[in-house]
């Protein structure tokens, strides 16, 4: 029987930070069976379902607000699991994703690695940051609406 091929540290990382929403890095891990794998294409499809709302109700759609930071947070997520892949030791990558050859290259960390890390952070922390504003923006505007229609 042939031994699976060495899992890729850095084609990991940059498959969470570019196709993390589509669980790429999952698929790429796990194969076709990871649960997980679905799940984060359905989150994000959710998000952008309310952006589309947004657009297409204006920003007033309250199922919106609720599901654009489903968007935010998936990206942000993404981008951590794209971090903490590349900042994984050869040593543990290799002896979780590569068990059948610990001594595998795959498991190194290159300068590709760390530009998909830096973007990683990058663009990480500007979704979570953008879902946080929006969220508590809507938020606090809901509740001064509310307010106000009580003191009326």
């Amino acid at each position: 029987m042939l031994s699976p091929s060495p899992k890729n540290k850095t084609l990991t990382a940059w498959l969470a930070l570019i196709g993390g929403q589509l669980g790429l890095h999952r698929l790429y891990l796990f194969g076709w069976r990871d649960l997980w794998a679905w799940v984060h294409p359905i989150v994000a499809a959710l998000g952008w379902w309310g952006v589309a709302r947004v657009q297409l109700h204006g920003q007033d759609d309250q199922l919106a607000w609720a599901l654009i930071p489903l968007l935010g947070f998936t990206l942000a997520a993404t981008a951590l699991t794209a971090i903490y892949y590349g900042l994984t030791s050869a040593e543990k990558w290799n002896a979780r994703h590569n068990p059948h050859a610990p001594d595998t290259p795959a498991g190194e960390t290159s300068w590709l690695t760390v530009g998909a890390v830096v973007l990683a952070l990058l663009f990480g922390t500007i979704a979570l940051m953008s879902s946080l504003a929006f969220s508590f923006q809507r938020y606090f505007e809901y509740q001064i609406e509310e307010a106000r229609k009580i003191s009326q």
